[in-house]
């Protein structure tokens, strides 16, 4: 008996920590559409406070704005894109590529870190876009930017990155 509640134990602990990552809120987007993308931090690092949300923006989000939050300095890094997009009749070739917040997130609380861009209408549905995080604590860093192999359950990783998967263009605009 006390062997299956030992059990029992380390599993509901083993799916506890696997939703412990940063994660974004909606998971699917339609291409070629603008995406509000959320990101959640459930936890500092192994008890220290969150000092600094780290962003990369993936290739295929572009014209990308951050939220501000009260407490926290937003910067922003600027870079070339890749290709250019088109953005109602104008050709954007260089935009935000990186976003971060500074300020502290104590590991006892749950925060949510908000950007939102263009999703490039050439994006293949069926696929995921995936967004590296860095997390910066006062001594340790948890860096959430693994992404799964072609095939690879996502859940098998340590630090994954979190991700939207696409879908198929909406109709109308």
């Amino acid at each position: 008996m006390t062997k299956t509640i030992l059990a029992a134990a380390l599993a509901v602990a083993a799916a506890g920590a696997a939703q412990a990552h940063v994660s974004i809120e909606t998971r699917e987007a339609p291409v070629g559409t603008t995406y509000k993308a959320v990101l959640r931090v459930p936890h500092g690092c192994e008890g220290e406070a969150t000092k600094t949300i780290r962003v990369r923006i993936p290739e295929g989000m572009f014209a990308v704005k951050p939220m501000p939050k009260a407490g926290w300095t937003l910067e922003t890094v600027t870079g070339p894109y890749a290709k250019p997009y088109k953005q109602h009749g104008s050709e954007l070739t260089e935009g935000v590529v990186e976003v971060s917040w500074t300020g502290e997130l104590p590991d006892a609380f749950y925060d949510e870190f908000v950007l939102r861009g263009t999703l490039a209408g050439d994006l293949a549905p069926g696929t995921t876009l995936f967004f590296p995080v860095v997390q910066e604590c006062a001594d340790k860093t948890e860096r959430w930017i693994e992404i799964p192999a072609s095939g690879q359950d996502p859940d098998s990783l340590e630090y994954p990155a979190p991700g939207v998967t696409l879908l198929p263009a909406a109709g109308g605009h």
